[in-house]
């Protein structure tokens, strides 16, 4: 373990975190804001600490090792979230830091939980950036910076594979350069393309712009209390609809659309068949609940339940209405949704369609091998056979989800026993929407609510959940293990 090579890129990241800090404070002087010294010298601050940090730890042979370049990710969006703070605390926009590393860890991890109470009273620099924290961990501060430097050699497919995420999320290209490349490219693509869309729907520029740099990365945040409600606009929510769908969809099937002409791949593909059929599956549901439950006629039930059931999924979780008073059912549905996300190699959260549809099988071939112990039968998607070794993978880190989700749900429990208003369903979806980077729970962290009221150990317990699922939860995990951090 060479950890002058590790600081040394560290501080390489913590630069370029730096100069994008550079966007809202020019934002800030060109409003005239209060929040101008506050980016000023956290731009000052961060970049003079990254380039500190990267002179005082040359290095000869810059290629990582697995070991190396998964503590470079855990430590690159940790660090990431501390600086990421600085603005925040500068410009007092939080009662206290821990406010404050909340709204910051919320933003990078693409969580999109707030605990800012009053939204439209905030400078705009601030709002911008909150959306570009949020942009920035869309597609992973670590891909992007596999993009933009060539120095890193084979250690870069170490480090891509530790922070993209989902099981499927794999190179494209015979370079991970290239492929870290080929991603973001899309990634960018697809945010100029919702912003010219929402500007011509009517959005103000700066609302469109926000909306956009949440869209994308299955963020959440917006510059509004009322999340995407406050615009009223049929058109915008249809907008968002489509690029949030996209966003869920594993980028690597875009790149075989749009570099490889092989659109075959996106008909074909298990994944993003079964993905749109959850979806569409849990609009057409949830809105005859409303309309048998709360007398809503079919077309606001349909508007309504197709807009929250693709936030949900793909762990976007903007709103467009208080999905918290909704009948049970509705709920629930939501709720699983939260669980299940969006598609491996997408920049949404949570399980993973993927890892449903290998539980599923597995479990099925499970029963038939009771019925016939000697039989040989293969696990496919589509025409593949998935090894042995994947499939221990997934069925592990299902597993492992699951007890990640029950023991910060007891942490919860206990956090809340004084709260008032404080249920189980608050704790459960809190936690549930937390690891799965979803933002907004039910009961009283429902979508017209926020966790400003959380105690502080429940806000680091749910930092703590904001970051291992924006990660997988191994990569996080392997951090705790004695062998990681033999000198060998």
């Amino acid at each position: 373990m060479r950890i002058k090579v590790v600081c040394h890129y560290l501080g390489l990241l913590i630069v370029i975190l730096g100069c994008f800090m550079l966007v809202p404070l020019v934002r800030s002087l060109v409003a005239g804001d209060s929040a101008s010294a506050a980016f000023a010298i956290a731009t000052a601050i961060t970049v003079g600490l990254g380039l500190l940090a990267w002179r005082l730890t040359p290095v000869g042979e810059g290629r990582l090792n697995r070991r190396e370049a998964i503590l470079l990710v855990a430590g690159g969006w940790i660090l990431a979230s501390l600086f990421g703070t600085i603005p925040f605390a500068l410009a007092g926009t939080f009662p206290n830091y821990v406010d404050a590393l909340f709204e910051s860890v919320s933003g990078f991890t693409t969580t999109g939980a707030t605990v800012l109470t009053s939204i439209e009273t905030q400078p705009q620099s601030i709002l911008l950036w909150r959306s570009i924290t949020q942009w920035l961990g869309g597609m992973g501060i670590i891909t992007l910076f596999v993009a933009l430097f060539p120095i890193l050699g084979i250690g870069a497919a170490h480090l891509v594979e530790a922070e993209m995420p989902g099981p499927e999320a794999g190179r494209l290209t015979p370079r991970i350069r290239d492929t870290a490349k080929a991603v973001w490219s899309l990634y960018a693509g697809f945010s100029a393309l919702e912003l010219v869309a929402l500007l011509i729907a009517g959005l103000p520029f700066f609302d469109a712009l926000t909306v956009t740099l949440s869209t994308m990365p299955t963020g959440g945040f917006t510059g509004t209390n009322e999340s995407i409600a406050a615009f009223a606009s049929p058109a915008v929510e249809g907008i968002v609809i489509f690029f949030m769908v996209i966003a869920g969809v594993n980028f690597g099937l875009f790149y075989f659309l749009f570099w490889k002409r092989q659109p075959g791949q996106l008909l074909k593909n298990t994944e993003l068949r079964v993905y749109l059929s959850l979806l569409l599956i849990a609009a057409v549901l949830i809105a005859i609940d409303l309309m048998i439950n709360l007398d809503m006629a079919a077309g606001e039930a349909f508007r309504q339940s197709s807009f929250q059931s693709v936030s949900i999924m793909t762990t976007t979780g903007f709103a467009t209405a208080n999905f918290d008073v909704w009948p049970m059912f509705s709920r629930s549905a939501l709720l699983v949704l939260m669980l299940i996300g969006a598609s491996a190699g997408s920049t949404g959260g949570a399980l993973k369609v993927i890892r449903l549809v290998v539980l599923i099988k597995y479990t099925y071939n499970q029963i038939l091998r009771a019925f016939n112990p000697r039989a040989v039968i293969p696990l496919r998607l589509g025409k593949a056979i998935l090894p042995d070794p994947s499939i221990s993978r997934i069925v592990g880190m299902v597993v492992l989800y699951f007890l990640t989700i029950f023991g910060a749900f007891l942490i919860m429990s206990a956090v809340g026993t004084n709260v008032p208003g404080w249920d189980q369903l608050t704790s459960l979806s809190s936690v549930v929407s937390c690891v799965g980077n979803v933002g907004p729970g039910l009961s009283i962290v429902g979508p017209a609510a926020n966790y400003e009221f959380i105690p502080p150990v429940g806000k680091g317990a749910l930092m703590a959940c904001m970051l291992v699922g924006r990660l997988e939860l191994f990569t996080m995990l392997m951090l705790f293990t004695p062998s990681f951090w033999k000198w060998r």
